[in-house]
């Protein structure tokens, strides 16, 4: 299982399955993250928390726990 937080920099993946439940998966929904929805790795913070994505042409920044719960392809 790769996640979104293996993705390297510069690199797209397209999100295949989230994980966690209740509010903390419904707020990851709400951020546009969701099944087939492709996402780009900008850059990551130099301590590697948060890694900033674009999604459907915004600009969005997760935290590493967060990214570890979205399955990638």
């Amino acid at each position: 299982m790769k996640t979104l937080r293996d993705v390297p920099v510069g690199k797209t993946a397209v999100v295949a399955r989230l994980h966690g439940q209740g509010a903390l998966k419904r707020r990851i929904m709400d951020m546009g993250l969701t099944k087939g929805t492709e996402v780009y790795v900008r850059k990551v913070a130099p301590l590697g928390d948060p890694v900033e994505l674009t999604v459907r042409g915004y600009e969005l920044s997760v935290r590493k726990s967060d990214a570890e719960l979205i399955e990638v392809e």
